[in-house]
C-alpha cells in the first residue's frame, strides 16, 4: 500500500476492492488460487445476506490514542512547543517528522473509513474458546505467504452453512481494522462461508481453459522421457506411500536407478509453494533426468493444490521431462494436463520412468538373435553372388581371355610382315632399275666402251684442237685408270 498517496489529500469514500487491488493486484483470493478473477459473491454490501441469526456487526474500531486532538486532520497539532506538525506525509522531513501516534492514527482513520469487503483464503488457524464470545481465526493465502487475523463473534462461526474446521476455503464478509497501539491490522468479521466443491470445480474448469487458450496443454510442449534415466527426481509427501509405490515398483524393474527425493506438503495451504519450489529445485539439479510429482487419491479439496496455477505454470517453465502421477486413475488435476507425461497412479508412473530389466534382457536376446540371422543372410547371400560370378567362363578359364586377342596380334604381325616384304621388294626393284639408269648415263660406261676423256694439265677437258699447242702435257683417262701425254702436233 502506497502509505504516502494513501495519506495526502481528503479521502472521504474509500472503496476497499482499491486497496486489495493495490496490495494483491487482483480482486480475492480466488483469482490468486485458481487464476479465475473476481469471487462471484458481490463486493456490494447491498449484496450480503446476513447468516440466520448472526449477531449485529462488531463495534466500529478503537478511536485514536489519547495525546493526538483531532486538529490534525486540518492542521494545527504541535509537537512540544516546536510548531504545527506537517497536514500531510509528503510534508514531513528530518525535522519535522510525524509522532508515531499520528501516523497510526491518520492509518487508523483511513482504514475505518473503508467500506466491508469479501475476502477469501484458507483457514489454518482456527480458535475457539469454549464459552467465549469471540473466536479467532487465520486467514492465508493459498498463492503466496501472507496472511490476516480475523475475529467474529461465536455466533457468526456458528452460522456458517458448514462446520469449518483448519484447511477449509472460506470467503468472510469484514471490516478491516487497524489497532494503534499494537499497529496491526485485522478483519472483523459478520459473516462466513465455505466454498463448496461444485464451486471450487467450476473454477479449475475456468482455469483449465483460460491456460489451454495460452498454449500449456498443447502436445508440441511436451517432451519425451528419456528411455534409461540414471538419476530420477520424486517429489512426495513425507514417508507416503506414493513415495513407497515409486521407489519400489522403480526399483524392482531397474535396481540401479537412484533417487532424489524432495519431500513437501501434498495437501493444505504449503502444498503450492512447497511443490513449486521442489520442481525448480530439481529441475536445477543436472543429475536429474527425469521428475515425478506423485500424491495419492484423495478428496477434491484435498487435490486443489495440483490444479493451482501458480503450481501449473511452475510445472510448465520446468525443462526437465515432468511425469505427474496424482491421485487415482479417475482424477484428473491440470497438473497432469501441463505434464509431459500423465500417469494414472504413482505405480504406473515407476512403470513409466524406467524399463523392466528382465524385459530388456529378454529384448536383447532377441536382438543378438536377429542381428546374428542378418549377418548370416547377408554372407549366405554375398557367399552365393561370390559363388556366380566364379562360375561365368571367363573367370572358370581366364587364358580365354588372352586366346582371342593373341590370334588376332600374331594375324596382324603376318599381314605387317608381308606387306613390308612387299614394300621392301618393290622398292628393291625400283633401285635396281635407277641404278641401271645411272649406270648407263655414267661417264665410267662410256670409257667401258673404249672411249678416253682428255684434260689438260688444269684438270679441264679438252673439246677443241685448237685449245692446245705443240708440247703442251695432256691427261688422257680410260676406262682403268689414266695416261700422261705431251701434244707433238695438230
Amino acid at each position: 500500500m502506497e502509505v504516502e498517496r494513501l495519506l495526502d489529500g481528503d479521502h472521504r469514500a474509500v472503496d476497499a476492492c482499491a486497496v486489495a487491488t493495490r496490495c494483491r493486484q487482483q480482486d480475492t483470493l480466488a483469482a490468486q488460487w485458481l487464476g479465475t478473477g473476481v469471487h462471484p459473491l458481490s463486493l456490494d454490501n447491498s449484496a450480503r445476506r446476513p447468516s440466520p441469526g448472526a449477531p449485529p456487526p462488531p463495534p466500529p474500531p478503537p478511536p485514536p490514542p489519547k495525546g493526538v486532538p483531532p486538529a490534525w486532520q486540518g492542521g494545527g497539532v504541535t509537537d512540544h512547543g516546536v510548531g504545527a506538525l506537517p497536514e500531510k506525509a509528503i510534508a514531513t522531513t528530518a525535522e519535522r517528522p510525524w509522532p508515531v501516534r499520528l501516523l497510526s492514527a491518520k492509518i487508523s482513520d483511513y482504514v475505518g473509513r473503508m467500506s466491508p469487503v469479501w475476502v477469501e483464503g484458507q483457514i489454518v488457524q482456527l480458535n475457539r474458546r469454549p464459552g467465549a464470545g469471540i473466536a479467532f481465526l487465520t486467514l492465508r493465502d493459498t498463492d503466496a505467504d501472507m496472511s490476516l487475523p480475523v475475529s467474529m463473534t461465536a455466533g457468526v462461526l456458528a452460522s456458517a452453512t458448514t462446520p469449518l474446521a483448519e484447511g477449509a476455503h472460506v470467503v468472510v464478509h469484514a471490516k478491516p481494522v487497524f489497532w494503534t497501539k499494537r499497529g496491526t491490522l485485522q478483519l472483523s468479521a459478520d459473516d462466513v462461508r465455505a466454498i463448496g466443491v461444485g464451486e471450487l470445480l467450476a473454477r479449475i474448469e475456468h482455469l483449465k481453459r483460460v491456460l489451454a487458450a495460452e498454449g500449456l496443454f498443447d502436445a508440441d510442449r511436451k517432451v519425451p522421457l528419456p528411455f534409461l534415466p540414471r538419476v530420477v527426481g520424486l517429489v512426495c509427501g513425507r514417508e507416503s506411500k506414493a513415495e513407497h509405490d515409486v521407489v519400489v515398483n522403480a526399483r524392482a524393474r531397474w535396481p540401479q536407478v537412484e533417487f532424489v527425493i524432495r519431500e513437501v506438503a501434498v495437501q493444505g495451504v504449503g502444498a503450492v509453494p512447497q511443490v513449486s519450489a521442489a520442481i525448480a529445485e530439481l529441475d536445477a539439479d543436472p543429475r536429474v533426468e527425469v521428475i515425478v510429482v506423485a500424491r495419492g487419491g484423495g478428496a477434491v479439496e484435498d487435490l486443489l493444490p495440483f490444479s493451482n496455477e501458480t503450481l501449473v505454470r511452475a510445472a510448465a517453465a520446468c525443462r526437465t521431462p515432468l511425469v505427474s502421477a496424482i491421485g487415482h486413475e479417475t482424477d484428473t488435476p491440470l497438473l497432469d494436463l501441463v505434464a509431459d507425461y500423465r500417469a494414472s497412479t504413482p505405480t504406473d508412473a515407476a512403470k513409466r520412468i524406467v524399463p523392466d530389466v528382465s524385459e530388456e534382457r529378454v529384448r536383447l536376446v532377441q536382438a543378438r538373435l536377429r542381428m546374428r540371422a542378418a549377418l548370416m543372410h547377408r554372407f549366405a547371400r554375398e557367399q552365393a553372388g561370390l559363388d556366380a560370378l566364379r562360375s561365368r567362363p571367363v573367370l572358370a578359364s581366364p587364358a580365354t581371355l588372352v586366346d582371342g586377342p593373341e590370334l588376332e596380334v600374331h594375324r596382324l604381325r603376318a599381314a605387317a610382315g608381308s606387306a613390308l616384304d612387299r614394300v621392301l621388294t618393290g622398292a628393291a626393284g625400283q633401285c635396281g632399275r635407277l641404278a641401271a639408269q645411272v649406270r648407263a648415263l655414267s661417264p665410267a660406261a662410256t670409257l667401258e666402251r673404249g672411249y678416253a676423256v682428255v684434260q689438260r694439265a688444269d684438270g679441264t677437258v679438252l673439246r677443241d684442237p685448237a685449245e692446245v699447242s705443240p708440247g703442251d702435257d695432256l691427261r688422257v683417262r680410260v676406262a682403268r685408270g689414266e695416261l700422261h701425254a705431251a701434244v707433238t702436233g695438230r
